[in-house]
C-alpha cells in the first residue's frame, strides 16, 4: 500500500510570517495580521466517487488514507481536531475544556470533498445575535453570550454520501377513489351525504434509477444530532478536498463507520424506492406488499461541510445553536427564564388587579 501522504494544515504569511487561514466565501487565504492575502490552487479534476465494494472488502471499515490529530471531548466524546495555535481549546459541542496533551493521532478516510464556509465568524455572530435579542423571555446570561467572541465556533461536520444505480421489483396494490351517495338523518330530518371508498386493484412492476448523493450523518448522533432545519447544503458547492479550507477551523472526524453509513443509506434507499414505486402505481392512494431492492454501481465519499456551533448552559441543561456555515440558516432550542415570566406574570395580575378596582 502506498505510503499515505501527511495534510498541509498550516501556511505561514509570505509577509509577516504569520498564519494564513481560509477566507470564508472566497477561495484565498488571508492573513489576520498584515492582510496578506494568497489565492487556494484549485484542484485540476473534479473529486473522486470511491467505489464502495473495494472499501468494504478490501481495506475494511477501519479504512484510512491519511492520518490526523484529534482531542477526544470526555464529557460528550467528540473527536475534534484543532491547530496548534487555536484560541478556543473547549470543545464545541459542550463547552468542556479540551487538553492539548491528550492528543492522539488516528486514521481516516481523508475527505473527497468539501463545502467551503461562505459566512465568516462575524456574520454568523451577528445572526446569532440578532436572533437572541428577538427571544422572548431568554436570560441575560444568554444575552452576554451572544456577544462573546470566543462562544461560537466555526466547524467542518463528516458526511458520507453514497450514489447507486437502484432497480427494484414490486407487488401491490392501486387504489382509486369511488364515491356513494347515502342519505343521514339530521334534527330536521334528513339530507344526502357523499361517503369516499376506494376501488382497489392488482399491481406489479418494476422501477430504476440513479440515486445521487444520499447523505448520511457520520457523527455519533445521540448527543450530537444536527437540526434538520439547518441540514440542507448544495451540494452542488462541493469543491475538491483542499486542507488550506480547514485553517482557522476546527475538523470533526467521523465516528460512524463507512460500514455503518452504507446500512444506514440503505434504508433510505429504500424509501426513494418506495415514493418512486408509488408513482408508478398511481391512482389516488397505493399499497406495497412486496420490493426486492438492488443496488449496483455503488459509490461513496466522505464529505466535509460547514456549521457554526455555540454551546451554553443555563441551570445546569446545556443548549445548542446552529448555524448553516453556507446558506446562515439558524436552528436552536433556547432556555427560558423563570424569573421574567415570574415578575410578568405578576406585572398582569398587578394590572388586571387596578382595573378591577377602577371599575368598582
Amino acid at each position: 500500500m502506498e505510503k499515505p501522504q501527511k495534510s498541509e494544515q498550516k501556511k505561514a504569511c509570505a509577509n509577516c510570517g504569520a498564519e494564513l487561514k481560509y477566507k470564508p466565501g472566497s477561495q484565498q487565504l488571508k492573513c489576520e495580521y498584515c492582510g496578506y492575502e494568497e489565492f487556494i490552487e484549485q484542484a485540476k479534476s473534479s473529486f473522486e466517487e470511491l467505489e464502495l465494494r473495494h472499501y468494504l472488502k478490501t481495506v475494511g471499515e477501519n479504512a484510512h488514507t491519511d492520518t490526523i490529530e484529534l482531542l477526544h471531548c470526555k464529557n460528550c466524546g467528540a473527536n475534534q481536531h484543532v491547530e496548534e495555535n487555536f484560541k478556543s481549546l473547549n470543545c464545541v459541542y459542550c463547552g468542556e475544556p479540551l487538553i492539548r496533551e491528550d492528543v492522539e493521532k488516528e486514521g481516516w478516510i481523508l475527505p473527497g470533498a468539501i463545502v467551503p464556509f461562505q459566512i465568516d465568524a462575524a456574520k454568523a455572530k451577528g445572526i446569532f445575535k440578532k436572533w437572541v435579542n428577538g427571544l422572548w423571555f431568554a436570560p441575560d446570561n444568554l444575552k452576554r453570550a451572544a456577544l462573546d467572541p470566543e462562544g461560537l465556533h466555526g466547524l467542518y461536520l463528516p458526511y458520507w454520501t453514497f450514489d447507486a444505480d437502484l432497480f427494484a421489483r414490486y407487488q401491490g396494490q392501486r387504489g382509486d377513489y369511488y364515491y356513494e351517495t347515502r342519505r343521514v338523518r339530521t334534527k330536521n330530518g334528513t339530507r344526502t351525504q357523499q361517503v369516499r371508498k376506494t376501488r382497489w386493484s392488482y399491481a406489479a412492476g418494476s422501477v430504476k434509477g440513479f440515486i445521487d448523493d444520499i447523505l448520511i450523518n457520520a457523527s455519533e448522533r445521540k448527543r450530537r444530532e444536527i437540526p434538520k432545519k439547518i441540514a440542507f447544503w448544495d451540494m452542488k458547492a462541493l469543491a475538491p478536498f483542499n486542507s488550506k479550507y480547514l485553517s482557522g477551523f476546527v475538523t470533526e472526524k467521523y465516528t460512524v463507520s463507512l460500514k455503518e453509513g452504507h446500512q444506514w443509506s440503505f434504508q433510505k434507499a429504500k424509501e426513494i424506492a418506495n415514493t418512486w414505486i408509488k408513482r408508478d402505481i398511481g391512482g389516488d392512494t397505493q399499497r406495497i406488499h412486496q420490493v426486492d431492492i438492488e443496488l449496483s454501481n455503488e459509490t461513496f465519499k466522505h464529505v466535509l461541510l460547514p456549521v457554526y456551533i455555540s454551546s451554553y448552559r443555563y441551570n445546569g441543561k446545556e443548549y445548542r445553536f446552529y448555524i448553516n456555515g453556507q446558506t446562515g440558516q439558524l436552528s436552536g432550542i433556547r432556555p427560558y427564564s423563570f424569573w421574567k415570566i415570574f415578575f410578568l406574570v405578576l406585572f398582569i395580575l398587578a394590572i388586571i388587579a387596578i382595573i378591577a378596582i377602577f371599575a368598582k
